[in-house]
């Protein structure tokens, strides 16, 4: 994330004091990642925009209520995370969180990747593996995507992740490691 922690406070206060740019330099890191949270539970990106539309636009509006001594990123995507849950319940009877996604439509997880000095070889396998990857993580269920996603994408720790989704540490860990063990069993080559 481009703010360091004391950067992303001094944001906060300006941002709860009226500064309207502060408010956009607070919420531009979050940006992507909510997206990708909300299109890992959502599985449609109109919605996953519409999700986070609504967050930043209840963050706007309650930031006043935010309490500095808890973490930003977790206050927002426990934000993100109960809209999905809200927008889930009210699409229940058409929309499943564990329905496989439709062939062809595919999200950037590996966009903020740095370019390398590869051989045009190995950036080719590089990116093959890149879509094998997200085409397995797209198959998880949704509990082992936020949780993946939040871990190793946002290299989130363990007690943020269960903050952010409002579930203990221990479940948290036992996500991590069976959406690993998914990964590698949709990974593996068959023979």
């Amino acid at each position: 994330m481009a703010n360091t922690q004391r950067d992303e406070k001094e944001w906060i206060a300006l941002a709860q004091s009226g500064d309207k740019n502060a408010f956009v330099q607070l919420i531009r890191p979050y940006e992507d990642s909510l997206y990708m949270l909300a299109y890992g539970k959502l599985k449609h990106p109109q919605e996953a925009e519409d999700i986070v539309q609504e967050t930043l636009l209840r963050v706007y509006i309650h930031l006043n209520r935010f309490n500095c001594q808890n973490r930003f990123s977790s206050w927002i995507y426990r934000i993100a995370c109960n809209l999905c849950i809200d927008r889930i319940r009210k699409k229940k009877a058409d929309f499943y969180l564990d329905a496989p996604l439709e062939q062809g439509k595919e999200t950037c997880l590996y966009q903020y990747i740095p370019a390398s000095d590869k051989s045009p070889e190995e950036l080719f396998f590089d990116g093959e593996r890149r879509r094998e990857v997200r085409q397995a993580m797209h198959e998880l269920p949704s509990h082992y995507q936020s949780v993946m996603f939040m871990r190793y994408m946002k290299e989130m720790p363990l007690a943020e992740i269960g903050e952010a989704l409002s579930v203990p540490v221990t479940t948290v860990k036992t996500r991590v490691h069976r959406g690993r063990k998914a990964l590698v069993r949709r990974l593996a080559p068959t023979h």
